[in-house]
């Protein structure tokens, strides 16, 4: 991948999230490839940032895991200092400003999803050069050049908690079927003002793909 330094490994992935009445979920795939080699077949790129906020990572995986460490940080100091959680604009907002300011030292490109009590469930993607845009839904990653006429076709506004749930198993399947860099398993987190909950969808339970 252009971009990476010499021996740095490339997430080379499928990421998403969408939004729903109530919260988002956020799934993504886990293989860790560098080139040909897959370096990681069982990779959790779902990152907690906070509480009810969470990242999902493409790009170099040092640049990116080294940059949601520095905003969790910055989360926790915030909580403490504010005695209430971060919305969840505050932690989009700090991913864009690292990613801009390092816009030429760095292959990151980040979506933030998470719920907090402002705005409910929120989706923000951070696409490689450090832009910020609020999206119903988000897709990054190798996987998602196969799946963007997919979303576009299958995404309704106002979708419940179970057609999200199903949407991103969808979409993220069928991207593991046609990327070479992506695969494993799909790990897939659902925020609500509940919490989080998390479910792993094995190999042999993805859904059904055409394959010819």
């Amino acid at each position: 991948m252009a971009g990476l330094k010499p021996g740095e490994i490339n997430l080379g992935t499928t990421i998403m999230a969408v939004k729903f009445d109530g919260g988002v979920v956020v799934a993504a795939d886990s293989r860790t490839s560098t080139g040909a080699y897959v370096a990681n077949r069982v990779t959790d790129k779902l990152t907690k940032v906070n509480d009810r906020i969470y990242c999902c990572r493409s790009g170099s995986a040092a640049d990116t895991q080294a940059v949601a460490d520095i905003v969790s940080y910055h989360m926790d100091l915030y909580s403490s200092q504010h005695g209430e959680r971060p919305t969840v604009k505050v932690a989009a907002s700090l991913f864009q400003e690292i990613c801009y300011q390092n816009k030429d030292n760095l292959s990151a490109s980040i979506i933030v999803a998470g719920w907090d009590e402002q705005k409910g469930g929120s989706v923000f993607e951070i696409p490689r050069g450090g832009s910020l845009h609020q999206q119903e839904f988000a897709v990054g990653g190798s996987g998602s050049t196969y799946i963007y006429g997919f979303c576009d076709k299958t995404f309704r506004p106002g979708m419940n908690r179970e057609e999200c749930i199903e949407f991103v198993k969808n979409a993220v399947g069928l991207a593991i079927t046609r990327d070479g860099h992506s695969g494993g398993v799909i790990r897939v987190a659902v925020i609500t003002k509940d919490g989080v909950d998390r479910e792993i969808v094995y190999g042999n339970a993805l859904p059904p793909q055409y394959t010819g």
